[in-house]
């Protein structure tokens, strides 16, 4: 069963889940901040919305599906930006509404087709297991382009926040699916969210790191699907890590 964890296998899936880490974590700690905890969910699957939408048109091309999905984002990103200034005590509602609608609307447009029971399962729960190489260089590039507009300070502003991630969350939903990206970015952030500034943000890394390597290697093990079990791994990882640090802050007040 050991021979099961070959890292040409999963070397691939793991450095994708490494880079929605880097970018999914500091945007889930503003997530979280702001109060707007689905809007992760909202635009994940807006952006799933926009890859089916490409499917409905028949567009097959890598660059033209990525364009419907970019746009379908940045399009509800701006949509819930305005609803926010505009109904700022029901923007949560406003989110899950927005949520709901986009998703029925993405079985709508497969109600027909044979292979539509498979696109959606691999829109909500990832195909992280066959990442390829071309698909994690464009990520990786994508990657840097947001961490340098991150640095840039592009999230301290409200539409630059949305716009910002609806362009970091579009790739990650069709690498990872709408449930891996939901649980990257909120996990880590709810986990770590009594560590301050860097330290926060490094131990995010490092429990979804964790928990994307012992999901992985679990999926490989039990042939199990690997989108699922990093979910499950991030909860149980995130938990850990939640109940070690509160244990570590009780015992350093006693001091």
């Amino acid at each position: 069963m050991i021979s099961a964890l070959d890292w040409q296998l999963l070397g691939l899936p793991f450095l994708a889940g490494l880079l929605i880490l880097v970018t999914h974590v500091p945007l889930g700690r503003i997530v979280l901040s702001r109060g707007i905890v689905f809007l992760d969910l909202a635009v994940a699957q807006i952006a799933a919305l926009g890859v089916v939408g490409a499917h409905f048109a028949g567009v097959e091309s890598g660059w033209q599906v990525q364009g419907f999905a970019v746009a379908a984002a940045i399009s509800g990103a701006l949509l819930l930006y305005w609803a926010e200034r505009r109904w700022p005590q029901t923007q949560e509602a406003l989110i899950g509404s927005v949520f709901v609608v986009a998703a029925s609307a993405g079985l709508l447009l497969l109600a027909h087709d044979p292979h539509g029971g498979e696109s959606l399962h691999d829109l909500l729960a990832g195909q992280l297991l066959w990442v390829g190489t071309s698909q994690l260089a464009w990520a990786a590039l994508w990657t840097l382009v947001v961490l340098v507009l991150l640095k840039l300070g592009l999230a301290r502003s409200g539409v630059g926040f949305y716009l910002l991630f609806a362009c970091a969350v579009t790739l990650s939903v069709q690498l990872a699916g709408v449930y891996l990206v939901f649980a990257s970015l909120i996990i880590p952030a709810l986990a770590t969210r009594n560590s301050p500034g860097v330290t926060g943000y490094l131990s995010g890394i490092g429990l979804g790191v964790v928990a994307y390597g012992l999901g992985l290697g679990a999926s490989a093990l039990l042939d199990l699907p690997a989108g699922a079990l990093v979910v499950c791994m991030l909860a149980v990882v995130g938990m850990a890590f939640w109940v070690l640090a509160n244990v570590g802050l009780r015992q350093a007040g006693e001091r």
